[in-house]
Formats: structure tokens, sequence, C-alpha cells
């Protein structure tokens, strides 16, 4: 059930049953010469509507773009300051949480959303104030997941990586296998550089990848990681909802 795609009063409905939602969110950034730059919100939004279908939860709009500042030397990167994505998720749940949600799960795709998303659920309580005591936010970073880092390293090995990873890469040539990218990639590839400013990541990280081959992803693979990450997901959602 995708919020976009319903009518106020079928939310008013939804509502009487749970006070849930799951709301996608990823990054618009490079992601090496054959990886999507909207490589982390599709694998967001496929695997959350995934969770949704197998839980019934009613999934918000997915939020394409997040904090990826260091990837900006990048054509065709977009970013939202840290402080700014923070309103953006404070807004979202405030707006939500007025209409009777009191349970925010976020699917997250993109590793350097992660601080900023705990700060923005803090800022969050803090802003509801005593109007939101029922309020509870959590993230789902479905790369972490168990199963899928004991797939990526039964599959790939050493060569997963860390950034453009072959994982990942799977999970959008599953999705979009009409978009399947294909380049030379150099058999020497950086990894191990700590992450600073946009143009040092590029002078350290030349295309742009961290330590990962993408180029032995396939959309079969692709399949395997959704399903792990649904079915793991699913069941951290429905902990989530449990928590008193």
């Amino acid at each position: 059930m995708q919020l976009h795609l319903c009518t106020w009063p079928e939310v008013e409905n939804y509502l009487q049953s749970s006070s849930g939602i799951i709301f996608p969110i990823g990054s618009t950034e490079q992601h090496g010469p054959t990886g999507l730059i909207g490589t982390d919100a599709i694998c967001a939004e496929a695997i959350a509507k995934g969770v949704g279908e197998a839980t019934g939860a009613m999934v918000g709009p997915t939020i394409n773009v997040g904090m990826a500042l260091h990837h900006l030397a990048f054509p065709g990167s977009i970013s939202l300051r840290p402080s700014t994505l923070i309103q953006v998720v404070v807004d979202y749940i405030s707006s939500l949480a007025n209409a009777g949600f009191s349970r925010f799960y976020f699917i997250n795709g993109h590793g350097g959303n992660i601080a900023t998303l705990k700060a923005a659920f803090s800022e969050t309580y803090h802003h509801l104030g005593g109007h939101g005591q029922d309020v509870r936010c959590q993230v789902g970073n479905w790369f972490m997941a168990r199963g899928v880092y004991q797939l990526a390293k039964e599959l790939y090995g050493d060569q997963e990586g860390s950034h453009a990873t072959p994982s990942e890469v799977a999970v959008t040539q599953f999705v979009y296998p009409e978009a399947i990218k294909t380049a030379p990639l150099n058999s020497e590839v950086a990894s191990g550089h700590s992450i600073y400013s946009a143009q040092d990541f590029r002078a350290h990280y030349s295309d742009g990848r961290m330590g990962s081959n993408p180029a032995l992803a396939t959309p079969e693979h692709g399949q395997r990681f959704y399903e792990v990450a649904v079915k793991e997901l699913s069941e951290s959602y429905q902990r989530f909802l449990a928590e008193n």
C-alpha cells in the first residue's frame, strides 16, 4: 500500500488498524562507471515495497536525495546538507504524526544517511515534545542485514568493497534489467582512504569505486539480495511495531 497511490479516506481507514509507515530513503550519487546514479534510492524503494507487501504496511514516497556531499566532484551527484536532510525528515514525520502515525521505519540504502537520520530522529522527538511522546523512529539499512552481508561475502568475497558494490548494483539490475551498464574497469581499485571533501574523495577514488568490483553483479544475484533483504527487514519492522 503506497501512500501516494491512496486517497485520504483510505489512509484514515489504514490508521484504524496500524500506526506504522515505511519510508524508503536513498541517495542520488555516482556509483562508479557502471552503477546507476540512483542506485541507493532504487534499492531502498524496491525493498521497501517488498516489505510493505509482506507486512501490509503503508509505504511513503521515496526520499531520493540524501547526504552525499563527498560525491559532488562526480557529475550527476546531488546532495542535501545534513542540516537540510534533518529538517526534511522532521517535517515528514511531523506531518504524519499529526494524522495519527506513530511508528516510522526508514529503509535506508545509503551509508552516508545513517548519522543524519539518527540526528533527525532526536530533532523530531524534541520538536514534537509532549505531543509526540508515542512517536518512535527506526532505520533499517538493507545492506547491513545479516543475510545480505553473508550472501555478499559468499558471492564476491573481498571484491564486494564498500561503495559501488556488486551487491547493490545487482539489485538495480534485478529491478531495471533494461538499464544494465557496462564499462572497462581497472583491476586496481582504491580502498581504505578516509572520506573528507568531495575533491579529496575523487582524488583518492578516481572512478568512484571503493574497493569494489561491480562487474561481478548479475540480475539473478540481485533477486537473491532482494529476497533476503525483504525477509529480514519485514521481521525487523514487525518487531519494531511490537515494541512498547
